[in-house]
């Protein structure tokens, strides 16, 4: 799911931007569908807010907590006081950027309903002028290892 992303991210993209995907062999229990919708809210995002010649990471990896998404960008990034009301529905940092750039305000507000209904969380670094770490966990309850031959089992 997270290559399709990456694909998906640089048709989005028309080539704008460096898109890299680096996808460990980890699988997590849940509603791919939710799950796919959350990521792709991430990583449609990142799209939005990077100027043209910006990189875009993401990552799919397990680490001592769990299963992680992060996308990582060189874009505009978000000012400290407004990363706690990021999920909020319809929060805009900058409304006349916002009508620019498109979307509804809801994005961050389903990857956080999404992370929630998976016993999830969303983590949010940010230095404005320098880009953001957007980062989804799931827990280790969440975690399925590769199988035998190399496939995934379906998340």
């Amino acid at each position: 799911m997270v290559r399709e992303l990456g694909d998906e991210a640089r048709a989005l993209s028309s080539g704008r931007h460096a898109i890299s995907v680096d996808v460990a062999p980890i699988g997590a229990r849940g509603s791919r569908e939710e799950l796919r919708s959350a990521f792709s809210n991430m990583v449609t995002n990142a799209i939005r807010y990077t100027p043209a010649g910006g990189r875009i990471w993401l990552r799919w990896r397990a680490d001592a907590d769990g299963a992680v998404f992060e996308v990582e960008d060189t874009g505009i990034g978000v000012a400290p006081e407004h990363i706690p009301r990021l999920t909020e529905r319809f929060y805009r940092v900058d409304k006349s950027r916002s009508r620019e750039t498109g979307g509804t305000g809801l994005g961050l507000a389903i990857v956080k309903h999404v992370l929630l209904r998976h016993d999830g969380r969303l983590e949010v670094t940010s230095q404005l002028g320098r880009g953001s770490v957007f980062v989804a966990r799931l827990p280790r309850t969440r975690l399925i290892a590769a199988r035998a031959e190399g496939r995934l089992r379906a998340a």
